[in-house]
């Protein structure tokens, strides 16, 4: 029998859609799923022919593998991973790659990699973006881990990855977890483009009281401009679906919203890492309110609902500063991504590239959005600007925007339509660009009660002074 070349484990959506791309490009895998009837009913579907093998155990999935072995596991992230890879281990030899295809936790990735390599195991963590489709034909892959494992791998993955003028959304990240890093920020960004866009939704609704069709229709014209992006185009073609009675469908969909963990860990991992990932933070927390639905319904009865709209004259203005504040909240959010990123590299002793990693994401994954080609101009400036906000092409962008922005927030303010991550965003971008902000009242609040001490503008930064505030207010230097 002919050995293959990759194998697959799990097949749910995204691993059989994964399985089902390698197959077209010409590569021959074989498939193993813990439920047997699921394999044979992906088989009968899609497996006739000599391109695809199916294993009903896991050591005949590993005969079937051609040397050095290559498995892709697709499988739940978290004690699943651990399952599996605990029971494929015997069976391995070294200089065999596995490839954690799921949404793992960078701190599990970092830990397998340094457990599989003491074995002699090559073990790659990869994030993989784009759903259903994406992964059918022509995801964003995130590869990371064993560098040793790439030059086996990397022409099968990126012939599979979507492509931007011929480039594959797939390059190498960096050793360990760097991959499942790089998915967990791309999760973020997206936890808060989702969330930025359902407040500008909100306040189309109900504080322009905009039908839908007149919504669908905006954001179809903010896709062929400067807003260009999968979710403005998604977001555009939900609000024209039509439920069985022919009223609006997102209307009878539960306000109530999931997620899976990638968005809090993001947001927990900026805390451990102390950047102020403020937007993302914020669409973090917008999730865990919408879940609270009964205790919402309470409260509305008791405190109220949305006020009346403003009319429709007023219309055109209110929607050029909402499409303005979507934009500029938009590029907070990526900069505040890519702080996070650099400060885990310095941390992980990681070297991400940072230009690449922005081109990863120009198609097959959920974020894809037009100024992504000049987030890797700003990485190749020299010097490389200390953040996003500084770069000039984003500096340009925000202040055009600025003003249409400030409109926005305060429109959802004056209507009583809750925009945290709108609101989040341009006061990041106030305190960002202050350059004698507020904290001088908290230093010398925490030295009032706790003695915590501070330091003075006019004097050497290495020094710290401590007040008897409750004494007789004299100012003297610490040792």
């Amino acid at each position: 029998m002919s050995t293959t070349d990759i194998g697959i484990i799990g097949l749910g959506v995204m691993g059989s859609n994964l399985a089902l791309n390698l197959r077209d490009k010409g590569f021959r895998l074989s498939v193993y799923n813990r439920t047997a009837a699921v394999t044979t009913e992906f088989i009968a579907a899609h497996g006739q022919g000599w391109a695809i093998t199916a294993a009903d155990s896991p050591l005949q999935f590993i005969s079937q593998l051609g040397h050095p072995r290559v498995i892709m596991l697709m499988v739940t992230a978290g004690k699943a991973v651990e399952a599996v890879i605990e029971q494929l281990l015997p069976l391995l030899d070294p200089g065999d790659i596995l490839i954690d295809g799921g949404n793992s936790n960078y701190q599990d990735s970092n830990r397998r990699w340094r457990e599989l390599a003491i074995k002699g195991i090559h073990f790659v963590g990869m994030g993989v973006s784009g759903g259903e489709d994406g992964a059918r034909h022509g995801p964003s892959l995130m590869p990371g881990g064993a560098p040793a494992a790439w030059p086996t791998i990397r022409d099968m993955f990126q012939a599979i990855a979507a492509k931007v003028d011929g480039v594959p959304c797939c390059q190498w990240l960096g050793d360990g977890g760097a991959g499942h890093y790089v998915k967990m920020v791309h999760n973020g960004i997206e936890y808060g483009d989702m969330q930025l866009i359902a407040e500008v939704c909100h306040l189309m609704q109900h504080a322009l009281g905009m039908s839908h069709d007149e919504m669908a229709d905006t954001f179809a014209t903010w896709n062929a401009g400067r807003l260009e992006s999968y979710l403005i185009e998604i977001t555009s073609r939900i609000l024209r679906q039509r439920d069985r009675d022919g009223s609006p469908l997102v209307d009878k969909i539960l306000d109530r919203a999931g997620q899976k963990g990638t968005g809090v860990w993001t947001a927990q991992d900026a805390l451990d890492m102390a950047v102020p990932l403020t937007l993302i933070g914020e669409a973090v927390h917008a999730r865990m309110l919408s879940a609270r639905k009964a205790e919402r319904v309470a409260a509305a009865a008791l405190l109220g609902t949305v006020p009346a709209g403003v009319p429709t004259s007023g219309r055109a203005a209110h929607l050029n500063a909402l499409r303005d504040a979507l934009y500029a909240s938009k590029l907070v959010s990526y900069a505040q991504g890519f702080m996070l990123m650099q400060a885990a590299a310095k941390t992980e002793g990681w070297a991400l590239p940072y230009g690449d990693i922005a081109l990863l994401w120009r198609a097959g994954c959920i974020i894809r959005s037009r100024f992504l080609d000049d987030i890797k101009t700003s990485f190749l400036r020299q010097p490389v600007p200390p953040s996003l906000l500084q770069d000039p092409f984003f500096v340009a962008e925000i202040k055009a925007a600025e003003a249409g922005w400030r409109q926005a927030v305060m429109l959802a303010v004056g209507s009583g339509v809750a925009a945290p991550a709108l609101a989040s965003a341009i006061a990041f971008y106030d305190g960002y660009r202050c350059a004698n902000g507020s904290a001088n009242i908290l230093q010398a609040q925490r030295d009032f009660f706790g003695a915590h001490s501070y330091q003075r503008i006019d004097r050497d930064p290495a020094e710290y002074f401590h007040t008897r505030w409750l004494g007789d207010g004299v100012e003297k230097k610490l040792p």
